[in-house]
């Protein structure tokens, strides 16, 4: 039984591919069409599928879409008739609807076949069904909790219930115009950044503020266990439509954020001003009114459901601060949130949608490492080497493993490019620039050589499982990079370089069965050093992760990078006199 999962048309577009109820590829469309958040339909990301997995289109048993035009019609329809908002956007909303419908022949035309030559049933899954499927059906608990908060979906911002088994009850949602994504991309964008995806950099933003303007914050969006409202007159998606473009390329985003908001704040900030006390202070009012709010909810979550297990999915579980103090401030005791909480991840949960609740079957299938989108082989790494003019030495394991370890010691800058590309937005140990977490000059270092981001974001450190609790203040696992832990005052000067300014880390935790070459190299590291944490960030410069060997060579070869591990083969980059710290 194979089943494709698409997300199309919406930001992250991608796909994922389910053979007998077990994942076998999942990737995002940006990797290869090299735009960021690309909203195209995932032509590429479905041939990658089909390629992985050695199957035909014509093998095709179901395809599982992660938007459902008939969910919540009478809203919609209520909206584009009565409402001035839904009337303006009525004309671009219904042709993205009628692409949704057509993606059968869509994906035929894309693999050059008639519609009718690929036999699978199309199957329309809510938004935040799909959301909610993606991170319970792929977890390790029989039973848990699941909540989905994002911007929009289906009309519909958050989603809440219980899973258990093949199944899940829906106990409640939030429907536009009130949305907490809203709120969080609003602020971001009235704090001067406006592209989609500029979330994160108020995250790391706020933990230089203080929260001063707490007050407004809680004027501007209320809550009430599981329900929360927005003050509309700080907002103007509900007025104007908030007609986002999502017809390939990346997705173009008006803004959400209204007059009330100055009123309330302050005069808005414009992209490239610079970056004032108030604005942090207004990054740090967001970031805690959002940890309220969201944490609030699951505490009514755990007392309607009564289980200690949480599943959480949406954009807004990707705020790995809110999620590293779940098990301190709510009753739940273990949490999962799956590596492409985001847009992406959909992919893989309609599909899991369409295997359990459609199809009936059971589960099986546990989603414990990230590792699914593509690898090369050696002579694919060899000529990309070869034809870049680097001089590589292709190495055994422990061989490489010493090397690299070396280089890190020696303060050098890594690249490492490994086995099957991550999928969602984390590098976690295949796509990775690594450096070595004790030297605090590190993070300018990386900016100014690579990176180019804004100073005030962090970096995170990966660190083996098993050291977890002798770094930070809880020892459970992160190894989606998606929980922000408090790092031990004591060892605060021993890895200041992925230390935040608030003395937190935003972990990977890394286990020989999950990534054993990168939890080798690691505990090189480690032997030369006695820390087991490296300083991991992605392999990329301003565009989306590397994919493929001669993505990551270019970016080797046209930056300020030291060395390059791909697959086997190690290369130093000859240093210039004096270039060492700078």
């Amino acid at each position: 039984m194979n089943i494709l999962g698409i997300n199309a048309y919406h930001g992250d577009a991608s796909a994922a591919l389910l053979v007998d109820g077990r994942l076998v590829a999942a990737v995002e469309e940006e990797r290869f069409t090299r735009i960021k958040h690309d909203t195209s339909f995932p032509h590429q990301a479905i041939r990658y599928c089909l390629d992985a997995s050695g199957l035909r289109p014509q093998d095709l048993d179901h395809l599982a879409i992660s938007r459902n035009p008939r969910a919540n019609l009478g809203r919609r329809l209520a909206h584009a008739i009565t409402d001035r908002a839904g009337r303006r956007v009525a004309t671009t909303r219904a042709a993205n609807l009628r692409k949704i419908l057509g993606m059968k022949s869509t994906l035929a035309e894309g693999l050059g076949l008639r519609a009718d030559a690929i036999p699978a049933k199309t199957h329309f899954v809510e938004h935040h069904l799909a959301h909610i499927g993606s991170s319970f059906f792929v977890s390790p608990f029989e039973r848990a909790a699941v909540l989905s908060i994002d911007g929009f979906g289906d009309m519909v911002s958050a989603m809440w219930g219980l899973g258990e088994g093949g199944s899940l009850r829906i106990d409640g949602e939030v429907v536009f115009p009130h949305s907490l994504g809203v709120l969080y991309t609003a602020v971001t964008q009235y704090l001067g950044f406006p592209n989609y995806g500029d979330e994160y950099k108020v995250m790391g933003l706020a933990s230089y503020g203080r929260p001063e303007h707490l007050d407004a914050l809680r004027r501007i969006v209320t809550s009430d266990g599981l329900g929360f409202e927005l003050g509309l007159d700080d907002f103007r998606h509900h007025v104007d439509g908030a007609a986002m473009t999502w017809d390939g390329g990346p997705p173009d985003l008006p803004p959400l954020w209204g007059p009330g908001m100055e009123a309330d704040l302050g005069p808005a900030r414009s992209k490239g001003d610079p970056i004032e006390p108030r604005h942090e202070n207004v990054a740090a009012s967001l970031q805690v009114r959002l940890e309220e709010v969201v944490l609030g909810m699951l505490r009514e979550l755990h007392a309607r459901t009564r289980v200690d297990a949480l599943c959480l999915a949406g954009g807004v579980a990707l705020n790995c601060v809110v999620n590293g103090k779940i098990l301190d401030e709510t009753p739940f005791e273990r949490v999962y949130v799956q590596p492409a909480a985001h847009d992406g991840g959909t992919s893989i949960g309609a599909a899991y949608h369409v295997w359990h609740r459609r199809l009936g079957r059971p589960r099986g299938f546990v989603m414990d490492h990230a590792y699914w989108g593509p690898e090369f082989d050696d002579v694919r790494i060899k000529t990309a080497l070869g034809e870049a003019g680097i001089d590589a030495a292709q190495l055994r394991e422990r061989d490489l493993l010493d090397r690299a370890a070396d280089a890190l010691v020696q303060g050098r800058v890594l690249g490492w490019f490994q086995g099957r590309m991550e999928f969602g937005p984390r590098a976690l140990g295949n796509r990775s620039i690594l450096v070595d977490p004790r030297r605090a000059e590190m993070k300018d270092l990386l900016n100014a050589r690579i990176k180019h981001r804004e100073p005030f974001r962090p970096f995170a450190p990966s660190v083996l499982e098993r050291a977890t609790g002798d770094y930070f203040t809880r020892s459970e696992p992160s190894p989606f990079m998606l929980m922000t832990y408090p790092v031990r005052p004591e060892k605060v000067d021993e890895i200041p370089a992925p230390t935040h300014v608030d003395g937190t880390g935003r972990l990977q935790t890394v286990r020989p069965d999950q990534n054993a070459r990168f939890h080798g190299l690691i505990e090189a590291f480690e032997a030369r050093t006695g820390v087991p944490v490296v300083l991991n960030t992605s392999f990329n410069e301003n565009e989306p992760i590397c994919c493929t060997p001669e993505q990551a060579v270019d970016t080797f070869v046209r930056t300020r990078m030291d060395a390059l591990v791909v697959g086997d083969f190690y290369a130093d980059k000859p240093e210039e006199p004096g270039a060492r710290g700078a």
